[in-house]
């Protein structure tokens, strides 16, 4: 045997020894699509135009509960193309390194979004996060149990919701309730004025019925008329208790309501950006995003989207009223240092006897 094939086939062991080691062959690129997705949104309807365009290739979905479950995954190194995180977690994804700048060219509907939502996922000057879905953060209640309906956040703390009041068990989102109510901005808050929000949310405890941690257990605290007053909802409460026949309001506050947005970037390991695209495109086509919406009575990022929608969702939400987007309170991009503050402070708020 000559030297040449004497290296030829050692290379040829080592490739085959490095192959085993990762567990076999990897997928050609662009020939698969793992989507880190919150269970409901694999729905065919919403990313019909990729089913149509690649019939070959039927997205992989590995599923999360929560953002911080999400954030932790991706983190650990686990191999995703495209990810679907809400807009006050994006920054962590940018400054980690997790997903890439977009070249919005590349998504022939992008023009056709809302641009006081495309904004939010913009870091640096640079697009990392197209956004899709859309909702409110605000206060329901049942109408025909309270003497006065609240008109501002502030009013949670009114003797007479003793008792009557659910709140979000969030840190992030009762941190940013008791800073509104008191009049400051949550994101740039003193050591003070932090502990102000604190006592504050300790002085709501009398108030507080309980403290919700998902959409089923709010619904059903209020349609069973245990809770009149349920805070940080969002649009579904008021949507599901409507459809039921139960009188119901859905408060814009004086404060403003707080909103958030969710959407979608793409890993910045990924070896599947040409399919990572399509199914993005698809998923913010008009019919598509229109398609989720009505179903989890949600805004659409897309413009277009707004006259496919429930005409009694839109009225009552206003998605038809560009000027909304400016006057809500959209949830900031939070550090890592803030998070951990918000909710240490609820921790000790939940705490408190």
């Amino acid at each position: 045997m000559t030297l040449n094939k004497i290296k030829n086939v050692v290379l040829v062991l080592l490739a085959a020894a490095m192959l085993a080691a990762c567990g076999g062959a990897a997928a050609a690129p662009n020939t698969q699509l793992v989507v880190l997705e919150w269970s409901g949104y694999e729905e065919p309807s919403y990313w019909e135009p990729f089913a149509l365009q690649h019939p070959e290739i039927e997205p992989e979905y590995s599923f999360f509960g929560e953002d911080a479950e999400a954030y932790s995954k991706a983190q650990s190194g686990f191999q995703f193309d495209v990810v679907h995180p809400c807009g006050s977690w994006w920054g962590l994804y940018v400054e980690a390194g997790l997903v890439m700048p977009l070249d919005t060219s590349r998504l022939s509907n992008f023009d056709q979004l809302f641009p006081e939502l495309t904004q939010h996922g913009v870091f640096d000057g640079q697009q990392y996060f197209i956004p899709w879905d859309w909702a409110y953060e605000s206060i329901t209640v049942r109408t025909d149990l309270v003497d006065e309906v609240p008109d501002s956040w502030a009013d949670l703390w009114d003797p007479q919701y003793a008792g009557k009041v659910a709140i979000f068990d969030s840190g992030e989102s009762t941190f940013l309730t008791a800073a509104y109510a008191l009049g400051y901005d949550p994101y740039n808050t003193t050591p003070e004025q932090q502990e102000e929000i604190k006592q504050h949310l300790i002085a709501l405890k009398p108030n507080l019925l309980t403290y919700w941690v998902d959409y089923t257990e709010i619904n059903q605290l209020l349609a069973s008329g245990d809770v009149a007053v349920g805070a940080n909802t969002w649009n579904d409460a008021w949507a599901t208790l409507n459809d039921e026949g139960y009188e119901v309001e859905y408060v814009n506050p004086t404060e403003g309501r707080i909103s958030y947005a969710c959407g979608f970037g793409i890993s910045a390991n990924s070896t599947n950006v040409d399919l990572a695209y399509d199914y993005i495109n698809a998923l913010i086509d008009a019919q598509s995003n229109a398609n989720m919406a009505n179903d989890f009575y949600y805004g659409a990022a897309n413009m277009n989207s707004v006259p496919l929608l429930d005409p009694n969702l839109v009225d009552v939400f206003q998605y038809d009223d560009p000027s909304v987007l400016a006057q809500s309170n959209f949830q900031h991009p939070l550090t890592q240092a803030q998070r951990e503050m918000m909710t240490t402070i609820w921790n000790e708020v939940k705490a408190q006897q």
